[in-house]
């Protein structure tokens, strides 16, 4: 005879339907029974549907978040005898900050186990930029992982499906649903993981504008805060940036373009945007692994965050020292005017690259590593007419087309220079 359930999943989804909370055993009831597939998938859309429509109170997102994590398996890293700290990115367009600012933080003597994802739609993944690196493995075991943290102090890796399951079920949930843009959801979702980790300290980069995942500043704010208060509440050191993403960050989109403008910022160089905010992102979470006045941009000038990321490579089978894949075809496009260019829209410019080959529509879809757009010109730069703008790279020229069609009137070159672009708008800790 089988087991009575405590609940009914109609009884808890009219409780959200009218605006109601549920209780910290009704939440854990409904998170292990959608696991175990007792919730039918029909069920929870309507739940996560009510969520998104309804909210939740602080203490339901923080009983969510912790019901996710005790779905699996937990990591902990206080074996290895030095601080450690992670770094989280809601996400946006030629965002490669996780490829310098890992290595730059691990060259203070912090472990950095930064687990991170594939790219899907027009947002590049960490894992899909590092494999265009000769030999480079996403996939280590838990061992090999500590040792690497032990040996070489950072690891960039594809997350065990043992942490938090039931995320990864919603997740697909909510994206079949449109129910993705749910803060608390969101929230969750992204701590659970954060989380379940195991890092003892968590600096959150949350982006708004139009490339970002959440476009509305205020909403990003929203974000960030119950992020960070999750953080709090399970014992996690969490501050969070709020950053613009309404152009694209950096000259580069799209996977071993990404690599090699990380490595020019890693040497020193590279573009103001991304070195700014990985001397950012880097203050921060040496401040909160006990090194607040840690010199992040000496560490980039002379050679020590390089050697850093050379030793991060090596141990994950990469080649740091060979050649990136570099396309087959090339498409310029030149300014049609003279004058100061604008405006260049993240979005755009960050569908053009997916279509060139650089992001999957599916999980299951290859990308291509030598696709994407380098960008010649950014906001604020004087243009003369003729000049290159941006450059397509693909290894199929059929693909030009319909990437010119994405980024068609998403610049625009104006007699007077724009305002001055605040890339980091707020912290919250």
């Amino acid at each position: 005879m089988s087991a009575v359930e405590p609940f009914d999943a109609v009884d808890l989804i009219r409780v959200k339907r009218g605006g109601g909370a549920l209780s910290t055993e009704q939440i854990d009831w409904l998170v292990d029974a959608y696991t175990r597939g007792y919730v039918e998938d029909a069920q929870m859309s309507a739940m996560t549907m009510a969520i998104f429509l309804n909210g939740m109170e602080r203490s339901e997102i923080r009983d969510l978040t912790l019901a996710m994590i005790a779905s699996g398996s937990t990591m902990s890293f206080d074996s290895l005898g030095k601080p450690t700290v992670d770094k989280h990115s809601t996400g946006g367009v030629g965002d490669k900050i996780t490829l310098p600012l890992a290595p730059l933080v691990s060259s203070f003597g912090v472990a950095v186990p930064q687990l991170s994802g594939r790219g899907l739609g027009h947002t590049g993944g960490t894992l899909d930029k590092l494999e265009s690196i000769p030999g480079w493995q996403a996939s280590i075991s838990n061992e090999r992982l500590f040792e690497i943290l032990r040996d070489s102090g950072a690891v960039v890796c594809a997350a065990g499906s043992g942490l938090a399951p039931a995320d990864a079920k919603l997740y697909a949930l909510r994206d079949t649903t449109g129910t993705v843009e749910a803060i608390p959801l969101i929230a969750s979702s992204i701590m659970s993981k954060k989380i379940a980790e195991g890092t003892a300290a968590l600096v959150l980069d949350v982006k708004f504008g139009s490339g970002a995942f959440i476009q509305d500043l205020e909403q990003s704010r929203l974000l960030a805060r119950t992020m960070v208060d999750l953080g709090r509440d399970a014992g996690v050191a969490t501050t969070a940036l709020v950053t613009d993403m309404s152009e694209p960050l950096g000259h580069t989109i799209g996977n071993a373009l990404e690599v090699r403008e990380a490595v020019e910022v890693l040497e020193g160089g590279g573009p103001a945007d991304v070195r700014s905010l990985t001397v950012a992102l880097a203050r921060e979470m040496l401040a909160l692994a006990g090194q607040p006045d840690a010199d992040v941009e000496a560490a980039l000038d002379d050679g020590r965050a390089l050697d850093s990321w050379r030793r991060m490579i090596t141990a994950q089978g990469g080649d740091p020292s060979a050649p990136l894949p570099v396309a087959r075809e090339t498409h310029v496009v030149t300014a049609s005017s003279s004058g100061y260019l604008v405006r260049q829209d993240a979005l755009p410019f960050g569908v053009a690259a997916w279509r060139l080959g650089a992001g999957r529509a599916r999980k299951q879809d290859p990308v291509m590593a030598s696709a994407g757009l380098e960008l010649h010109a950014k906001p604020g730069d004087r243009v003369v007419e003729g000049q290159p703008l941006f450059t397509l790279h693909t290894d199929e020229p059929s693909r030009f087309a319909r990437a010119l069609e994405a980024v068609e009137g998403s610049w625009e070159i104006g007699s007077a220079a724009p305002a001055p672009r605040t890339l980091v708008v707020d912290r919250l800790s």
